[in-house]
C-alpha cells in the first residue's frame, strides 16, 4: 500500500532531502489511522515511525510534533494532548508559522467539522468514519456547527452560513465554498493531519474537533483572565474590565460546543471510548490556566485529580510569585486604589464571569449525565459524581468573603 511506501521511505532514507518537511508521511499515516484507528495500527508500521521520529526531525518541528501524538498509544503515554493533536495544533498559533488566534483556529476547527460531515453523506458506508448520522441528526448538528462558525466570521466575511431548512442532502455541498479554510501555507497544511482517531466510529471525527475548540476557546479565556492581572495591576481599569467581559463572552462559545457535541449518539460514544482510556477533558490545562488565573483553588483541590492530571499547571498555581485577579483585586483594594464607583464597576464584571462560569459547569454536567450516565470518566474520575462536586467551586471565592465582609460594616 502506498501508505507502507511512504512510512518504509522515511524509515530507510531513501531519496529523503532537507527540503522535505513530512506532510506526505503525515498524510500517508493519517489516512491509515482513520481507516483502522490509530489503536489498530500495525506495530511494524509504529516501530518505523518511532525510528522516524528519532533520526529525521530535526528542522522538521510539524513532523516531530505529528509523530510525538500518532505514537502516544505505542509509547505508552497516551493523554488528552497527544489524542488531540495538541502540539500539533499549537504550532500552528505560533506566529514563526501562521500566527492563527486561538479564536480563529477555533473557528477553522468547527469549519471543517461540517466539511467532514457533507463530504462524508455521498461516501461509501464502507468507508473510514462508520455509521454516519440520520438525515435529523446531521441537520441538528450542521446546524448548531454553522451558528458557531457565522458568530465568528459574520456574513459579509463567508456568505450566509445559515441551513435552509428544506435544503436537501445533495444540496448541502453548496454551503462549502463559504466556509473559511486554513491558511494556504506550508504550515497551513498540517492542518488536515490533526486529527487521528483511535477507532473508525463516525462520530470521533466530530468529537476530537470539538474537544480541540475547546482547548482553543479556553486559550482565549485564560489569556483575557491574565491580560486582566496586568491592566489591573497598571492602573488601567477599565482595559481590566474589557478583558474580563471578553471572557464572559467566550463562554457562550464554549456552552455553543455542548451544543454541538450533544448530537453525538451514545452508541458512536461509547464505540470509540473503550480505547480512550487514559485521555480526559480532566486533563485540560488551559481550562485549569484560566481558573488560577482567577484565584487560588483551595488546598483540597490542588491535590484532587484536577490538578495531579496537570502537573505543570499545578506547579504554576503554587508558584509564590503566581498572580491573579483575586490576588491584584485584594492588593490594590489594601492600598486605597480606584474608586468606589471603579470597584462597583469590577465588581459587576467579575459576577457576570463567576455566573456565566456556573452556567457553563451546570450544562457539562447535563451533557455528561446524558453521555455517561452511571459510567466512569476516561480520566479515571467518578464522572458524573466528579463534575457534581465541581458545581461548588468558585473562581472568585476570596473575593466573595471580603465583599461580604465590607457589607456588613457599610
Amino acid at each position: 500500500m502506498a501508505a507502507f511506501r511512504e512510512v518504509n521511505r522515511w524509515a530507510t532514507g531513501d531519496g529523503l532531502t532537507d527540503e522535505l518537511d513530512g506532510i506526505s508521511l503525515a498524510r500517508a499515516v493519517t489516512e491509515q489511522a482513520r481507516r483502522r484507528g490509530k489503536h489498530f495500527l500495525p506495530k511494524r508500521t509504529l516501530v518505523q515511525m518511532t525510528d522516524v521520529r528519532s533520526r529525521n526531525t530535526s528542522g522538521r518541528p510539524f513532523l516531530d510534533a505529528f509523530l510525538h501524538c500518532v505514537l502516544d498509544k505505542h509509547e505508552g503515554r497516551f493523554w488528552n494532548r497527544s489524542y488531540l493533536a495538541l502540539p500539533l495544533l499549537e504550532l500552528l498559533l505560533d506566529e514563526r508559522h501562521s500566527a492563527l488566534s486561538p479564536d480563529r483556529l477555533a473557528t477553522l476547527l468547527i469549519s471543517d467539522v461540517i466539511r467532514f460531515e457533507i463530504e462524508a453523506v455521498g461516501v461509501s458506508p464502507e468507508e473510514p468514519g462508520r455509521g454516519r448520522p440520520d438525515p435529523t441528526t446531521l441537520r441538528k448538528r450542521l446546524r448548531h456547527a454553522l451558528r458557531f462558525v457565522g458568530d465568528h466570521v459574520g456574513a459579509t466575511d463567508s456568505g450566509d452560513l445559515s441551513l435552509p431548512a428544506r435544503m436537501p442532502e445533495s444540496r448541502m455541498e453548496d454551503l462549502l465554498p463559504h466556509l473559511p479554510r486554513p491558511p494556504a501555507t506550508d504550515a497551513g497544511r498540517w492542518f488536515d493531519v490533526s486529527v487521528q482517531p483511535v477507532y473508525v466510529a463516525h462520530d470521533e471525527y466530530f468529537f476530537i474537533r470539538a474537544l480541540q475548540t475547546h482547548e482553543m476557546v479556553f486559550t482565549t479565556i485564560s489569556t483575557d483572565a491574565q491580560a486582566a492581572v496586568r491592566s489591573m495591576r497598571d492602573g488601567r481599569l477599565e482595559a481590566a474590565v474589557q478583558r474580563v467581559d471578553h471572557a464572559t463572552a467566550m463562554f457562550e462559545r464554549a456552552s455553543a460546543l455542548f451544543r454541538i457535541v450533544a448530537t453525538m449518539r451514545a452508541e458512536q460514544f461509547f464505540a470509540f471510548r473503550q480505547f480512550t482510556q487514559g485521555a480526559s477533558a480532566i486533563q485540560s490545562e488551559q481550562y485549569k490556566r484560566f481558573e488560577i488565573a482567577c484565584g487560588p483553588p483551595t488546598a483540597p483541590r490542588l491535590r484532587s485529580a484536577a490538578f495531579t492530571n496537570v502537573p505543570a499547571v499545578r506547579a504554576e498555581a503554587e508558584h509564590a510569585g503566581h498572580d491573579s485577579l483575586t490576588r491584584a483585586y485584594l492588593d490594590i483594594r489594601r492600598e486605597g486604589g480606584f474608586s468606589q464607583a471603579e470597584w462597583t464597576v469590577l465588581d459587576a464584571a467579575l459576577g457576570r464571569l463567576e455566573s456565566r462560569h456556573q452556567r457553563w459547569k451546570s450544562t457539562h454536567r447535563r451533557l455528561a449525565v446524558r453521555m455517561l450516565g452511571d459510567a466512569h470518566g476516561s480520566g479515571y474520575t467518578s464522572g458524573v459524581p466528579y463534575l457534581t462536586e465541581c458545581l461548588d467551586n468558585r473562581l472568585f471565592r476570596q473575593l466573595g468573603e471580603v465583599c461580604s465582609k465590607a457589607s456588613a460594616t457599610d
